[in-house]
């Protein structure tokens, strides 16, 4: 189960991507926003984090124009290691090396074709489960 969240910069691109994990058969719960009316993204972004950091959901993805406020909200709750990625390559790293349970992508940074991509590669990424990545996690927990 992923857990999605936007304000109202990312909303289009929430619904995108909602729109996509149905077509991949991947269950989720949107905590909103659920219009372009303009909302303050803390709110959704703890939303998203408490679910993610009780397990309630697996993993997470937050939407806000640059992604930027919605990924230092959500590290500010223990447990959570959010990712910004405006690349494949930074998606995959973050899963790999960090265990990343919540991706943070900026609308208005990235197209919808990238994003989607970015999605798709950080839901599929494994942790690699390497000692010193095990260790790295544990020292910023």
């Amino acid at each position: 189960m992923i857990a999605i969240g936007s304000d109202h910069g990312g909303y289009i691109l929430k619904e995108k991507i909602i729109e996509h994990l149905s077509a991949r058969g991947i269950e989720y719960k949107d905590y909103g926003t659920f219009s372009g009316e303009s909302c303050d993204y803390p709110v959704y972004a703890k939303k998203v984090a408490s679910a993610v950091v009780t397990n309630s959901c697996d993993k997470g993805i937050l939407v806000c124009g640059t992604g930027i406020g919605m990924c230092i909200v959500a590290n500010k709750i223990p447990g959570i290691r959010a990712a910004l990625c405006g690349d494949c390559f930074s998606a995959e790293a973050a899963r790999l090396h960090n265990n990343a349970n919540i991706l943070t992508l900026g609308a208005r940074v990235i197209g919808n074709g990238l994003a989607l991509k970015i999605v798709d590669i950080f839901l599929d990424t494994p942790f690699s489960n390497e000692e010193r990545h095990i260790r790295r996690i544990s020292e910023i927990e």
